[in-house]
């Protein structure tokens, strides 16, 4: 009995002298954050006092000194050829190009007619432009006049989890393989319709393509619809980030395994401080087929819209756009996962399709030199256009790159 209260008087004491050692080293490293800043820093964000820090200054002091190579400007160019605008055809979400043959493809959505909204039929009518959609791809020789060749990937049979829309494609090159993972969406088109992922895939990239027949990725089944309602923002548990639907799906292998991105968005999706509660998810798989994991750390963004991501300095790079208090940023991650902001830019275009034929290591933005986008024309119809980028170094100044 003694033994046993002389070693628990023993512990006791060690647990104080641990408590307050850990409560000194604490204090001091507290007050190193508030005084033992380097002189450099206080005159790099041009800090009046080091002794009298605002929050501002604070968050300043602990980002991550860096270059301007991240830094870039946008501007917006029309076609030629096949995807010009044409009225009464909608053309939107161009994937990312790849070259084969000494052509670039693309793939986008297409489809015909007026929006009518969800007012009318939802059996019948078309709720958004990206309703009753296929998708379609086109060729070009040098990125400016391009050759619509056809139908890739149609809408499934009556019945099938893909036979409303299939729509906002992306292409995934990998072992003489070509992947097509999208959108879909089964009739009738409700405004709680959930929206699932699916993949097709083909040995040349003119196909034929072999759809998956079921989804590869689908919504968090945790989520509850308040009853006898129709309006989407009406609801008894929100659910996880991505509870009501899964979109903009990318996959990019890296390190061994393939990694499916994708834009989550709630059931009962609120307005932010940022705009739209939007943000990404990441699904894991060991081959390009599945089946996808989602990751235990979803979401990985705080913003962000369509997904643009591709491989920078053995990390993934991201382009954070339109929803969200990070909007218009890119960020970098070393796994995938944990993404930090390299810069804030003023706009980006919509639904970026990459140039995924370039040296993407040559510069952290090689792959938006240039590339495709979407443009509204009108509510109902769209058109793909061509955008371009520069790195801005310092005012009134551009650093401009071959093509």
């Amino acid at each position: 009995m003694k033994i046993f209260k002389h070693l628990l008087l023993v512990t006791i004491v060690s647990l104080l002298a641990i408590s307050c050692s850990n409560k000194c080293n604490c204090e001091k490293e507290c007050c190193a954050t508030e005084t033992e800043v380097s002189d450099d820093l206080i005159y790099r964000y041009g800090i009046t006092d080091k002794n009298h820090l605002s929050a501002a200054s604070k968050r300043a002091l602990k980002w991550p000194v860096k270059g301007n190579e991240w830094f870039i400007r946008f501007s917006e160019q029309y076609l030629k050829g096949d995807l010009a605008y044409e009225e009464g055809v909608v053309r939107r979400d161009p994937s990312a190009m790849i070259m084969n043959d000494g052509k670039y493809y693309v793939w986008y959505t297409k489809s015909t007619g007026p929006t009518q909204g969800f007012d009318g039929d939802v059996e019948k009518d078309k709720v958004f432009p990206w309703d009753r959609c296929d998708i379609w791809y086109a060729t070009s020789k040098d990125g400016e006049t391009w050759k619509e060749e056809g139908l890739a990937v149609p809408r499934g049979e009556k019945g099938a989890y893909d036979d409303r829309s299939v729509f906002t494609v992306e292409i995934m090159e990998h072992e003489g393989m070509y992947y097509l993972c999208y959108q879909t969406v089964k009739s009738p088109y409700s405004h709680r319709v959930k929206n699932q992922v699916g993949l097709a895939w083909a040995s040349s990239p003119d196909g034929p393509w072999t759809k998956s027949k079921d989804p590869i990725l689908s919504p968090a089944d945790n989520g509850e619809w308040l009853a006898g309602k129709k309006n989407r923002f009406e609801v008894v548990n929100k659910g996880d980030f991505d509870s009501h639907k899964v979109h903009d799906p990318c996959i990019i292998p890296f390190k061994g395994k393939f990694l499916l991105y994708y834009k989550g968005e709630r059931m009962g999706e609120e307005m932010y401080f940022g705009g739209r509660e939007i943000r990404h998810g990441v699904a894991i798989a060991d081959n390009p087929k599945g089946p996808y994991v989602k990751s235990p750390y979803n979401p990985i963004s705080n913003s962000g819209h369509e997904i643009c991501v591709w491989k920078y300095n053995d990390g993934i790079a991201a382009l954070i756009t339109t929803d969200g208090p990070e909007k218009n940023t890119i960020q970098w991650s070393p796994d995938g996962i944990n993404f930090e902001i390299m810069s804030s830019i003023p706009s980006a275009p919509h639904a970026i399709g990459l140039n995924r034929t370039v040296d993407g290591e040559k510069d952290p933005t090689e792959v938006m030199r240039w590339g495709l986008t979407h443009e509204y024309v009108t509510g109902d119809y769209q058109c793909i256009k061509k955008f371009t980028s520069r790195r801005k170094e310092r005012h009134g100044n551009f650093v401009d790159f071959a093509q």
